[in-house]
């Protein structure tokens, strides 16, 4: 099979995963298809939103349809580093045991590596999965471990702030999206939440979704396919590197937002980390729809979750971080000149 041929053959599986995935989900359908771009691009995902709005079992869902070992780690305020690697106990016959912990346990077979309200752990935790989203691996009895195909999720809840620490700015960086998913609004959906009884048990939800459905020890050899395939003409180039300079430089684009002095809002735009993860999401967009070339609305589409929390702010305006950061990333879509 040709690459032309297996990326079309891919294409079929990554909309299936949507597909499946939604079964469980009903009304954060932008969500589920962020998540999956994040997934062929090959980048790690934070999720942000209030209590009970679904983020465990959208990312639950996704573990079980795309298959693969998954581990699961509550962040709470007594959780220390080691705890990711080793798990220490006493045997029946009293004598100490040192097993290996969720980040070592499955190999590399471990696929999906899921750290539920992140920001409850500690600095130092923070600190130790960062390292392995970044290396997929880790040292530890004296040899390293590897686990590359491990995607992280997060998530973090938005409203309970007592007993948790906030990621540092150069930490979120390392995820490719960040994603608030919000209370669905529309009133079918919510009825459906709230009085069908199928919304209620999430275990017996999760059965019912297909698993293991794509080879995905194979995701990292097409998510690079991918990347080879999709295109940027000239043009596009051009277009991209004035949205880079918007993030640093807004004022130079007209851009203005209400009750915000433009010229002490940006501390530091966009990274060229920031904006290469840019457009590894957008190529993915754009081969979802079936183009093997980017065109604006695939950057569009990528463009807050990509770039919303890589923009830094003054400490004047980090107060109001998500309502300028969205209000930013609309701004620079309207303003800067489009090919």
């Amino acid at each position: 099979m040709g690459a032309g041929e297996q990326l079309h053959d891919w294409r079929a599986r990554a909309l299936q995963i949507e597909d499946e995935v939604a079964k469980a989900m009903i009304g954060q359908r932008q969500t589920v298809r962020l998540i999956n771009v994040a997934l062929f691009a090959r980048g790690h995902v934070l999720l942000e939103g209030g209590v009970g709005v679904g983020k465990t079992t959208v990312l639950r869902a996704f573990a079980r349809v795309v298959g693969g070992e998954f581990e699961r780690v509550e962040g709470t305020i007594d959780l220390m580093p080691g705890d990711l690697v080793y798990h220490t106990y006493v045997d029946a016959d009293g004598k100490p045991r040192i097993d290996p912990g969720p980040l070592l346990r499955h190999g590399e077979r471990l696929s999906t590596f899921f750290f539920n309200e992140i920001n409850r752990a500690r600095p130092q935790v923070q600190s130790l999965l960062l390292r392995a989203m970044a290396e997929r691996s880790v040292w530890a009895f004296d040899r390293e471990h590897r686990f590359p195909h491990m995607t992280v999720f997060a998530d973090r809840n938005k409203v309970e702030r007592e007993e948790t620490f906030e990621l540092a700015s150069a930490a979120r960086d390392r995820f490719l999206f960040e994603l608030n998913m919000p209370t669905p609004a529309e009133p079918d959906v919510r009825r459906a939440l709230v009085f069908d009884p199928a919304y209620h048990d999430v275990d017996a939800l999760l059965e019912r979704l297909a698993p293991a459905i794509v080879p995905w020890e194979q995701l990292n050899a097409v998510g690079a396919a991918i990347q080879r395939d999709v295109h940027a003409s000239e043009t596009i180039e051009r277009y991209v590197l004035d949205i880079w300079q918007a993030t640093e430089t807004p004022q130079q684009f007209g851009i203005a937002l209400d009750d915000v002095d433009m010229s002490r809002l940006v501390l530091a735009g966009a990274s060229p980390r920031g904006m290469s993860a840019l457009l590894r999401a957008a190529r993915v967009v754009a081969w979802l729809a079936g183009r093997s070339h980017l065109e604006p609305e695939d950057i569009h589409a990528v463009l807050m979750p990509a770039l919303g929390h890589r923009v830094f702010f003054t400490p004047v305006y980090e107060l109001r971080r998500h309502e300028l950061a969205e209000a930013l990333a609309a701004q620079i879509m309207a303003r800067v000149a489009v090919p």
